[in-house]
């Protein structure tokens, strides 16, 4: 969070998390204000250096005549970093800013009455020769003026940024906390739901909060870096910045000072808890993502529970383990990928006191490479040396864990930090901490025993491998010789036989309403026959579920034939969830499923044919665009809305789609089209709104904000990828363009021109003998309508279809999309859910 996750992250384009302002021209003062004088709403002050400006704004979105002080920086007045008046707007443009002869500053409204003052928090006492200047680090000051004693600073009341030289912290004296505090939207200063603070109970750690809820944390402070961000170690990073984690009766903070050379930077906390660090960029005007937290699903606090530990590189394993000698307290649960519960020791501690002496036969293992766990159930004594935190920790049956405190000097580290009774929120992190987890002397003893023979097991496995090998080699040869002759014999009756019981319709129902299902069940005789043996030539497309084909069955009948890959992860499971799908659903706009077949590891689906293939193939592609005028793309806009209107109102039950892009947007004779894939769509039933799911799936750029992170889905999910799907079917442009034009993806491009009141620029060049622009721009605001980050301000398709019917219905402002900026920042991504070769992606939400 506070440092980049490798040095390529200076030169990505950042999303700026700040709105873009109204600001009046007025007056330019750069003289220190003096006691009696003003600024009135149109004046502002400069630093002397000129890099930043202090006056009134309004956020563009927002309510015009709401009226704010702040600061900003003057090469990008839209990054307002300090806000005076946060809960109180100004009503009016006729307020003015008063530097009292009493030496404190007053914000008063047009009718006189203070919005709000500096002497309600004044560190000093108030001097009739003191003076307010704006510094030239950003610090807005009321000093003495002949012995330039601080009376008051702006650094001491952050909003949502840190600058240079600004704390993050608390006085443990007098409980004053130095703290940032999100936007409550990109258009509102008002202080929002997230916060970030320096936690001092045990040692010292960023931690975000949501409300009353721990969202994610930095990890302990260990003398050289938080441990749960090793990038701050970096040459790179070390050469910008000077950290320091200030440590003393009155005060316990974190300063980061920038080095002679550094860009301007700032640390911004934005409306929906993403924290960054930003440097300007002067040349192209830009701010630039050096570091960002959360970073992966890793970051989410306690996400593995009690004794687990998560690895972002894992995901195939869920992410989350149990630490050597334990097992996860509810495998039931576990196993769903719930594991907020944690683990469980498989042996319990050997530990008992009498008479003040302690026996125990337990002893510590070592977890190198780690996030040290949250410490606010630890005791740190910075004076003891690692050898006398073991023997303490022994000494007390309580304590669990311990760990240096200090990793500066080498051998191990030095002070004491102990856990009692249990560790949270571990992490493997590069260039971890070394953490010594208790354990039973037997489970110590399996450990041992299990380093000894790494080298006996390897030569083993090896050999193992080898036999098994050449047994696997003769039992493919021999399977292939009996399914052929089997597939000559084998009439079309048993394959139906043998097709139901392996989807579990014979003795079963379906997933819809307790309905057996309706469908055709094909032989794989039959299959290959259609298909030619699966030849290349009937090949129409592939992903990462596989293969789909062209054939022609009985009757002349033209079928695409979806082939699953037997190594896609699309199980039984999957399988069975679009068969009954989609036998059960008819629309125009949704693709027919005309039949199924199951022989061994064959999974395979019959469609309907389409003839032109699927959206993105039209779309991204630099000739074949020029097919697609505007009333083809409007009409495809249209058609999508209404399918997905259909799956979530108009069907019997709800259906949450969960992967709509284009690539599963088909497109028939008349090119309209269908929506196809519904693989891992889900089932809403009765009043059922939304759901939390542990397995993410889905495409990067077309996931909602709230499913990545959270897993939580509903009907809003597919409408957020709706409208993507609209912005990239106006533009012609991919969700994941990489630094085009310096934005870091399409969303981020389409609001600056939006908001530039130039969104025609958005408009697709090919379109420019067809276009209707007022339908063109219609398409464009109902898009970032669908992609606002907070789900209830999207509307529903309901809505949405209303919109495109009648262009005189009253349109919504959208608000800013802010959230997969930083997705954009790593380029196009190319990994696939479960077999890597589709950009079908599954994370783990909780």
């Amino acid at each position: 969070m506070m440092a980049a996750a490798t040095i390529s992250f200076l030169y990505l384009p950042a999303l700026i998390f700040s709105a873009v302002f109204l600001i009046s021209a007025g007056t330019i003062v750069s003289d220190p204000l003096k006691n009696g004088s003003n600024i009135t709403d149109g004046d502002t002050v400069v630093s002397a250096g000129g890099s930043f400006t202090l006056g009134f704004f309004s956020p563009t979105g927002g309510v015009p005549t709401k009226r704010y002080l702040g600061i900003w920086f003057t090469a990008s007045p839209d990054a307002v970093y300090w806000v005076a008046n946060r809960d109180t707007p100004l009503n009016h443009n006729t307020s003015v800013l008063v530097f009292s002869t009493g030496g404190n500053l007053h914000l008063l409204d047009g009718s006189g009455q203070t919005a709000w003052s500096s002497s309600n928090t004044t560190t000093g006492a108030s001097s009739n020769s003191s003076v307010a200047e704006l510094l030239e680090s950003g610090n807005l000051v009321v000093r003495e003026q002949s012995s330039g004693s601080i009376l008051w600073q702006s650094f001491d009341h952050p909003s949502n940024t840190l600058l240079d030289g600004m704390r993050l912290g608390k006085n443990p004296e007098t409980g004053e906390e130095w703290s940032l505090t999100s936007w409550s939207a990109t258009d509102d200063p008002s202080p929002g739901d997230w916060r970030m603070v320096m936690d001092t109970k045990g040692l010292p750690d960023c931690v975000t909060w949501q409300g009353n809820v721990k969202k994610s944390r930095t990890g302990p402070w260990n003398g050289l870096r938080f441990s749960g961000t090793p990038e701050m170690a970096s040459t790179s990073y070390s050469a910008m910045f000077s950290i320091q984690v200030v440590v003393r009766p009155d005060e316990i903070a974190y300063v980061v000072t920038a080095t002679a050379g550094t860009p301007l930077n700032r640390l911004v906390m934005n409306e929906v808890g993403l924290v960054q660090r930003l440097l300007w960029d002067p040349a192209g005007r830009v701010w630039n993502v050096l570091a960002r937290t959360p970073r992966d699903v890793c970051d989410t606090y306690a996400i593995c529970g009690k004794f687990g530990t998560c690895n972002a590189d894992t995901a195939s394993t869920l992410f989350c383990s149990c630490i050597h000698g334990f097992s996860p307290a509810s495998p039931s649960q576990w196993s769903m990928r719930v594991t907020s519960e944690g683990c469980r020791r498989n042996v319990p501690l050997d530990c008992s006191t009498s008479n003040g002496t302690t026996t125990t036969t337990d002893g510590f293992m070592m977890l190198p490479g780690a996030k040290l766990p949250d410490t606010d159930n630890a005791a740190v004594d910075m004076s003891a040396t690692l050898e006398q935190c073991r023997v303490r920790c022994l000494a007390n049956c309580s304590c669990v864990a311990y760990a240096a405190a200090d990793i500066r000097g080498g051998g191990g580290g030095s002070g004491c930090v102990m856990w009692a009774d249990d560790i949270v929120d571990v992490r493997d992190v590069d260039k971890g901490q070394v953490l010594y987890v208790r354990l039973a002397k037997s489970e110590l003893d399996t450990t041992k025993s299990r380093n000894n023979n790494v080298a006996k097991i390897l030569l083993l496995v090896a050999a193992c491998l080898s036999l098994m090998g050449i047994f696997l080699i003769l039992i493919c040869c021999k399977l292939r010789c009996t399914s052929t002759s089997r597939l000559g014999s084998q009439n079309d009756s048993e394959y139906n036989i043998q097709n139901m019981m392996m989807l579990g319709y014979l003795g079963g129902s379906s997933t819809l309403d307790d309905e057996n299902l309706d469908l055709p069940f094909f032989s794989f005789r039959d299959i290959l026959s259609a298909t030619n043996n699966f030849a290349e030539d009937n090949l129409l497309g592939q992903g990462g579920f596989g293969k789909v084909y062209k054939g022609m069955l009985r009757e002349n009948k033209e079928v695409a034939i979806k082939r699953l890959s037997q190594g896609s992860g699309q199980g039984v499971d999957e399988f069975r969830n679009e068969v009954v799908l989609i036998a059960k659903l008819q629309h125009r706009n949704l693709v027919r499923l005309l039949g199924c077949s199951i022989h061994g590891d064959e999974k395979l689906l019959i469609y309907e044919y389409l003839p032109n293939k699927s959206l993105d193939f039209f779309i991204f592609d630099a000739a074949k665009k020029y097919l697609l005028d505007w009333p083809t793309r409007f009409k495809i806009i249209k058609g999508i809305s209404r399918g997905l209107l259909y799956l979530h109102q108009d069907s019997r039950l709800t259906i949450i789609h969960r992967d709509l892009k284009p690539s599963n947007i088909l497109l028939d004779a008349d090119m309209s089209p269908k929506i196809s894939d519904f693989g891992m769509a889900r089932i809403f039933g009765g009043n059922q709104q939304e759901a939390n799911t542990n397995r993410v799936v889905g495409t990067y750029g077309y996931m909602s904000p709230e499913y990545v992170m959270e897993g939580a889905f509903s009907i809003k999910s597919d409408t957020y990828s709706f409208g993507v799907i609209v912005l990239e079917i106006v533009s012609g442009l991919k969700i994941t363009l990489t630094h085009y034009k310096g934005f870091p993806n399409l969303l981020a491009y389409a609001w600056s021109l939006w908001v530039d009141g130039k969104a025609m620029d958005l408009v697709d060049s090919s379109l420019a003998k067809t276009c209707s622009w007022t339908k063109a721009l219609w398409c464009i605001q109902i898009g970032l309508l669908c992609v606002q980050d907070n789900p209830n301000y999207r509307p529903l398709m309901s809505s949405v279809v209303t919109m495109l019917e009648n262009e005189t219905t009253p349109l919504s402002i959208p608000k800013q999309p802010v959230y997969f900026s930083y997705w954009g920042s790593q380029g196009e991504n190319t990994s696939c859910s479960m077999n890597n070769m589709s950009l079908t992606t599954v994370l783990e939400g909780r």
